[in-house]
């Protein structure tokens, strides 16, 4: 069984939770990611920000990316997927929750993130459409 761990990328860097939205999106394009997830002081996952989660979220409603902060953007409990989980039930968590991406969590430990990319480059070239349709056509929160 290929599990998160086997296909996820690793040494995930997070975006700290009273770190500016200008900060965070100077590390997203550093990194040339889309999404980064947010860690607290005691380095325990708090959610994740997107490059659209500050436009929308904070430029579009008129705030001040210079001074508005990841914390301030992470909603709720984040979706996240163990990392000896199948490839199969990552799919399924990203499909019933809308989203792209999945923190890899080893105990409280954040190890890594899958997206729909690394999950496509582990499926036979014929289930990639499946993948694609099946995330696409559940609601996005990310």
């Amino acid at each position: 069984m290929t599990t998160a761990r086997d296909i996820m990328t690793g040494g995930a860097e997070c975006a700290r939770a009273g770190d500016t939205l200008v900060e965070v999106a100077k590390k997203l394009r550093d990194l040339d990611v889309g999404a980064l997830p947010i860690c607290g002081e005691d380095d325990r996952l708090q959610g994740m920000v997107t490059d659209r989660d500050i436009v929308v979220k904070c430029i579009a409603d008129g705030g001040d990316p210079g001074s508005a902060t990841a914390g301030e953007l992470a909603e709720g409990k984040p979706v996240t997927i163990g990392a000896d989980d199948s490839v199969a039930e990552a799919l399924r968590t990203m499909s019933q929750h809308g989203v792209r991406r999945l923190p890899v969590i080893d105990g409280q430990d954040l190890v890594g993130v899958v997206s729909q990319a690394d999950i496509a480059k582990s499926l036979p070239d014929e289930s990639v459409a499946d993948l694609v349709e099946a995330i696409s056509s559940a609601p996005s929160s990310d």
